[in-house]
């Protein structure tokens, strides 16, 4: 059940506190999922012209650690609103010298190395009502909407900040940070950033059809690129804080280039094309 009334979305907005700020008009909405509870109520508003669900990807307070993020839930909350493009930006960090603080990346691919989180719709686990979703195997070559990625990189570019247009994420289980053998081996595979949030978002997101497209932001270098005693996470927040202006900015800028709705016509838009998937998608 879908405590909304009549408030609605076509784009969502999943990171931190500091992004619904922006949002004008704002309605708190309550959602309940399949799933269990998302992070938080979602937060509904205007923002360039377009209607916006913003959720708090760690709760209001940050008290979820990224392993306990459900995120099955919130994904299943802003599809339930009618969103179908989402924005996932995050904090990582970089895996090369080249990528330092305030760096801003826009990854195209994405590597899975969490380990105990529920990553699928279709796990042939009965929901509450009783069905039970059919064996689905999504395509998930390419993980961010291309159209998504390039609305990114033009806005980070009109406001003056060349972004890294292209490389892969590495999403750790977290919430420790890595060991510089670990950040060692992820760079020597070429990978560019690492983070903690990256996944399962975007493959849930296609699960359900929906549009998404990751926004990175440097915030350190990764224990085996850096010096010293390693990534803290005070030095995060500090580097996160002095840059969530731009971001947000730049978000901004997002949410009015991305395409209506009606008109997508990438293949997040198509995936299941022909598929029974045994659930009916809000």
């Amino acid at each position: 059940m879908v405590d909304i009334g009549t408030a609605q979305a076509d784009i969502g907005v999943i990171g931190g506190s500091g992004f619904y700020s922006f949002l004008k008009d704002v309605t708190e909405v309550t959602v309940r999922t399949p799933y269990g509870p998302p992070s938080d109520a979602l937060f509904l508003g205007e923002l360039a012209g377009r209607r916006v669900a913003f959720l708090p990807r760690h709760g209001r307070g940050h008290h979820l650690p990224p392993h306990r993020v459900n995120y099955r839930a919130n994904l299943w909350a802003l599809r339930s609103v009618g969103v179908r493009q989402v924005l996932g930006p995050c904090a990582v960090g970089g895996l090369r010298q080249e990528y330092g603080p305030g760096t801003l990346l826009v990854p195209d691919q994405l590597v899975d190395r969490t380990k105990t989180r529920v990553q699928t719709f279709f796990d042939g686990e009965p929901l509450p009502d009783g069905v039970v979703p059919n064996v689905v195997h999504t395509t998930f070559a390419d993980p961010y909407c291309p159209v998504g990625r390039e609305a990114v990189v033009t806005a980070a570019r009109g406001r003056g900040w060349e972004p890294v247009d292209g490389g892969t994420m590495v999403v750790i289980e977290g919430p420790r940070f890595s060991t510089r053998a670990e950040s060692r081996w992820h760079a020597a595979q070429g990978w560019s950033v690492v983070g903690m949030t990256g996944h399962p978002e975007a493959v849930l997101a296609r699960e359900l059809g929906l549009c998404y497209t990751s926004a990175a932001l440097v915030t350190d270098l990764d224990a085996g690129a850096g010096t010293g005693e390693g990534v803290s996470h005070q030095e995060v927040l500090r580097v996160f804080g002095e840059n969530v202006g731009r971001l947000r900015e730049v978000l901004l800028d997002v949410v009015g280039k991305l395409p209506a709705a009606h008109e997508r016509d990438c293949l997040c838009a198509r995936v299941h094309d022909g598929w029974e998937l045994g659930i009916e998608l809000p």
